[in-house]
C-alpha cells in the first residue's frame, strides 16, 4: 500500500467540522470537544501510512475513534463533575456571525475558535443540553450518533461496544427523558421577543414585570464554577428569581444587557466594563421564562469574549 494521496489527506482533514460537531454534543463543552477531536487526531497520524491506507473509510474510522474517546470523557466526567464548585451548566456557543468582529479565523477558510466549527440548530440548545447530560455515556453517545447523526443501529453498537438491540433500548430511554423534560422550546420569534421584555425588565429593576414575564415555578440554575460569584443552589420561584436578579443589578449598576443568540435560540449576554461575565439562555413554557441557565464561570466564557483569545474573562461581581 502506498502513502495517503494529497485528497485523501485532504478528506480526513475535513472530517475536522463532523468531528467537532459530534464531540460537543456529546460532551457539552467546547474545550473538551476540542480535546477529544485532537486525541482522534494524534491516533490517527500515529498509524503508518500504509495502515492508513487500508482503511476504506477514514471518516467513518475517524468517526468511530472520536465517540469512543468522547465515551471515556463522560465517564470521567461524572467523577469530576461531583468535585465541582456548585451547579454544572453545558457550555454556551455563540453565534458568530452576530458577535462585534464576526469570525475569528483572520478571514481563512477554517475558524480559529473551535466554537465556529459546530452547527447551530435544536440539538445544541441549552435545554437539550442539559437533559442529554442527566444521561449515562452510553445513552447519550447513543442517542447522539443515531437519533441527531443518523447512523444507523448496527454501526453505533459497533462503537460503543453494545448489541444493536441494546443500542436501541439506550436511545429508547434517551428519549423519554427528554419527552420527560419538555425541551421543546417553541418558535425562535416567539421566544426573542420575550427575551427583549425581560431584558427591558431586567435593566429598569423592575420586580413586578419581571414576575409576569416568569413561570410562578421558574428555575434558574447559575454556573460559577468556584471562578465567579454564583448562587452554589438553582434558584427558584418567579417572585424570589425576580429579586434576585434585580439584586444583581443593584450590584454591577453599570452592568449591560445584550440579546444575543445563545445554543442557537435567543439569550441574553451581560457585560460589565466590556467583559462578558454571564450567559444566559432561557426555556420557556406556557409563553413565560421557565428556566434560565447563567453561565458565569470564565472558563467557559472564553468563546464570548471580545476576539475569542485564550485569556479568561475576570471575576466580576458576586452572584
Amino acid at each position: 500500500m502506498g502513502t495517503p494521496s494529497e485528497p485523501e489527506l485532504s478528506a480526513v482533514i475535513g472530517e475536522r467540522r463532523q468531528l467537532m460537531n459530534l464531540a460537543y454534543r456529546m460532551l457539552g463543552s467546547v474545550a473538551e470537544a476540542e480535546d477529544a477531536v485532537q486525541e482522534t487526531y494524534a491516533r490517527w497520524y500515529a498509524m503508518p501510512p500504509a495502515r492508513q491506507a487500508e482503511i476504506d473509510s477514514p471518516g467513518a474510522w475517524l468517526t468511530t475513534v472520536a465517540s469512543r474517546v468522547c465515551l471515556d470523557v463522560l465517564g470521567s466526567a461524572r467523577i469530576r463533575r461531583e468535585r465541582y464548585v456548585g451547579e454544572w451548566i453545558p457550555e454556551p456557543l455563540p453565534d458568530r456571525s452576530e458577535w462585534p468582529g464576526g469570525r475569528t479565523g483572520g478571514g481563512r477558510d477554517e475558524p480559529a475558535d473551535p466554537a465556529d466549527r459546530v452547527t447551530l440548530d435544536e440539538s445544541v440548545n441549552m435545554a437539550f443540553l442539559v437533559v442529554l447530560e442527566s444521561m449515562t455515556p452510553a445513552e447519550r453517545v447513543t442517542f447522539v450518533l443515531h437519533d441527531v447523526f443518523r447512523y444507523p443501529f448496527a454501526e453505533v453498537a459497533a462503537i460503543v461496544g453494545r448489541s444493536a438491540p441494546a443500542c436501541r433500548q439506550l436511545a429508547a430511554s434517551a428519549r423519554r427523558r427528554l419527552r420527560d423534560a419538555r425541551t421543546d422550546t417553541g418558535p425562535a420569534a416567539g421566544q426573542a421577543a420575550l427575551v427583549r421584555e425581560f431584558k427591558e425588565a431586567w435593566q429598569a429593576k423592575d420586580i413586578a414585570a419581571l414576575v409576569g414575564l416568569l413561570d410562578p415555578d421558574a428555575v434558574m440554575v447559575t454556573d460559577g464554577g468556584g471562578l465567579a460569584g454564583a448562587a452554589l443552589r438553582p434558584v427558584e420561584g418567579g417572585v424570589r428569581l425576580a429579586e434576585y436578579l434585580c439584586h444583581f443589578v443593584d450590584r454591577l449598576p453599570d452592568l449591560v444587557l445584550l440579546e444575543r443568540t445563545v445554543n442557537g435560540r435567543p439569550g441574553l449576554v451581560a457585560q460589565h466594563a466590556g467583559v462578558t461575565v454571564t450567559v444566559a439562555a432561557f426555556g420557556l413554557a406556557g409563553g413565560r421564562v421557565d428556566r434560565i441557565w447563567a453561565v458565569r464561570n470564565p472558563e467557559k466564557l472564553r468563546p464570548w469574549t471580545s476576539g475569542g483569545g485564550p485569556g479568561a474573562a475576570p471575576q466580576s461581581g458576586g452572584g
